[in-house]
């Protein structure tokens, strides 16, 4: 099984691109907390991918210091540079994304900000998109 949970901070906004096809892909690094031995502090910065509607609803919603807690898969992959240089590199391919704070707006945090997800307010779905 291949399942990856973290909790972390956007180290910057999240990138979002679009294919050839039109399907939106979104990128950012999320800085994960680890504990030493000697109870410091260091950080792991770990590269998230996430495509399609998720990925145009991070690029919408998510800012650089934003918590989330991003739940998906490992994927290492090789490509070349296009000096012809082989690379390799590990990203987590997110499938499910939970904002766990509001959206920062200039000038400190949103008016009434809570923690977790009702602090977005009711969700609303087309009939047709209701999963029951």
């Amino acid at each position: 099984m291949n399942k990856v949970i973290l909790v972390g901070r956007l180290v910057r906004d999240p990138e979002i691109r679009y294919t050839q096809n039109g399907k939106a892909v979104a990128s950012f690094t999320l800085a994960v907390d680890k504990y030493t031995g000697q109870g410091q502090r260091e950080a792991d910065f770990i590269p998230i991918v996430v495509w399609d509607k998720l990925a145009e609803v991070c690029g919408n919603n998510l800012t650089k210091g934003q918590r989330v807690l991003v739940e998906g898969r490992l994927q290492i992959r090789d490509y070349e540079t296009k000096e012809g240089q082989k690379r390799r590199v590990a990203e987590i391919v997110a499938q499910n994304i939970e904002f766990l704070e509001r959206k920062q707006v200039q000038g400190g945090a949103a008016p009434g900000a809570g923690t977790g997800a009702e602090a977005f307010g009711p969700q609303v779905f087309p009939e047709e998109e209701i999963p029951f």
